[in-house]
This record gives structure tokens, sequence and C-alpha cells, in this order.
């Protein structure tokens, strides 16, 4: 299958382009600029360097294409303008078509709840509070394919800015790991070739179709996680903050987030796809995995 990806040198996108690749699909990435398509070709990969707010460059990009995912992301203020125009592209270009749009998302928009769902009412905090329309119109989209895939903190092979948080948090003065809040509240978690892996069979199933929200099922509290990174950073081990310290630290928004209650076992993958996570659970990757002899604070 021919496939544009966005985000091919990011974290997520790495994986899944990846993925793919070793499964026989041809994948072209469509990047910034000249440096992103070097280290795309680096992968195997060809690149197309676009502005992702170019509607016409996009949608005659897409149209030659088989499918398109969408994991691509500034990290900032102009998230939901990028996942905007994506989107409108993608809804031009496949409309009609039947072709796969796959597009990434979080788990963050259903707020407060551990035992999270396709079917769980989404209630998202500010910071992510755009998210959801901009999906609504992918899987309302006319004869496409349109898929949300919804995931869990991704980890694995010493990446992810969520991993390198908790493994760069504030030390107190013996020199522990001050946890996010009191350390109580559940990540769902999601090795990122697991991730990637799953991209893959929803891209190659026909009848893989709406949300699919997904996470290993470990669920490790905060605490956990923290102990854990102590255990990788060398730190003699950790201690619970504060709600006021997040915040006071990461800005309200992000430390909102941070502090949400959640899980997921991704049953809906699991049975529709087959799916099942195969990589250790982060918090073995803390303590024996790719993130040991990290650097603490």
């Amino acid at each position: 299958m021919k496939v544009t990806l966005t985000g091919a040198t990011g974290f997520i996108g790495s994986h899944v382009l990846t993925e793919l690749q070793e499964h026989g699909h041809l994948v072209t990435a469509l990047v910034r600029d000249t440096r992103q398509a070097d280290a795309v070709a680096d992968l195997g990969a060809a690149a197309i360097a676009v502005d992702l707010y170019d509607r016409a460059a996009v949608v005659g990009l897409l149209r030659d294409a088989d499918a398109a995912i969408h994991t691509a992301s500034p990290g900032d203020a102009t998230s939901a303008d990028l996942d905007s125009a994506v989107v409108d592209a993608a809804i031009e270009a496949f409309a009609g078509t039947g072709k796969p749009y796959l597009h990434i998302s979080g788990l963050w928009i259903y707020g407060n709840n551990t035992s999270v769902s396709e079917q769980s009412p989404i209630d998202s905090p500010p910071l992510v509070a755009w998210k959801e329309p901009i999906e609504r119109r992918v899987l309302a989209g006319v004869d496409m394919r349109g898929v949300v895939i919804s995931s869990s903190v991704a980890y694995g092979d010493g990446g992810g800015g969520i991993p390198g948080l908790l493994l760069g948090s504030p030390l107190d003065d013996a020199g522990n790991l001050i946890m996010l809040g009191r350390g109580q509240q559940h990540w769902p978690t999601v090795h990122v070739a697991d991730l990637a892996n799953l991209f893959r069979l929803v891209l190659e199933q026909e009848s893989a179709r709406g949300r699919y929200v997904i996470g290993d099922g470990q669920n490790p509290t905060v605490a956990e996680l923290t102990e854990a990174a102590a255990v990788a950073t060398g730190a003699p081990g950790a201690v619970p903050g504060s709600n006021d310290e997040a915040k006071g630290r990461l800005g309200e928004y992000f430390a909102e987030v941070l502090l949400l209650d959640q899980g997921t076992v991704a049953a809906k993958a699991r049975a529709d796809l087959g799916w099942a996570p195969a990589r250790p659970g982060l918090l073995d990757e803390f303590r024996d995995g790719s993130y040991r002899n990290v650097t603490a604070g």
C-alpha cells in the first residue's frame, strides 16, 4: 500500500514508518525541510518537503496515495491549526474514495476516567479541548475510512516526552525525585512499537473504523512510575509532591492533564484486530530497560 505519513521524524511517527516498511508498505513522508528529508532518507523512505498548511499541495499528494497517517504535532499553540489543516486536506482528497485516513489523538480528552473506552464521554481539560471537534470531522468524512487512534502515554527505546519529564523530575534535598502531585493518579501507557503495530493493523484491516483507545492495560500510578524512574537515574527514591508544585513548575493547563487519573485495557483493539502489547511495560523499562543510567533532575 502507498502510504503518506506526517511526523515521520517524530517519536511516534518514526516507529510507524519502520513498522510499515517492515511489512511491505511504500511510505512517503511529508516533511518540513531538507534536513528532515535527509533524516527520513536515512530510514530508507521517500520524503517530500511541503507546507502542511498548503492545502492544494497536500491534497495533490494525498490523491496519489492509497492511505494517509497523521502523527505530526508541533506540541504548541499551533497544534490545533495544523491538525485542522491536515484533516481538511484529507477529507477533500479522500472523500468518495473509501481510502483510510488515520489520525492520532490521546486519552487526555476523556478527563478523569480509570476505565476509558471508545464509548466513554469526552471530558476534555482546556489543554486538549480543541481536539475532539477536529476528530469529529475525521469520523464524519464522506465515503472515506476515517479512524482516530487515541493513544495512552507512549514510551520506549529511551524516548518520549512524558517519560523524559519523569526522569527529569526536580530533586528534594536528599536527592529524591519529586512526584507530580501526590502520585496516586494512574497513567495509561503503551510502548511506542506496540502503538505502531496498532496503526498498521488498523491500516490493513478494512473493517477498522471509528475510534480506537490504546493502552497496555497496566495503568501504573505516578508514584510507581516515579519510583521506577529513580532506579533509572540512580536517585535514592521518590517522594510525593503537590498539585500546587506541579502547576507552578509546569503551568496550570499542562499540570492538569498530568494529574488526571486514567486507565484503559484497549478492549476494542484486542477484540477487533487481535492487537496485544508485546513489549515490556514502562515500569520495567525504567528499572531494567532503555531508560537506565540517565541523569536525574
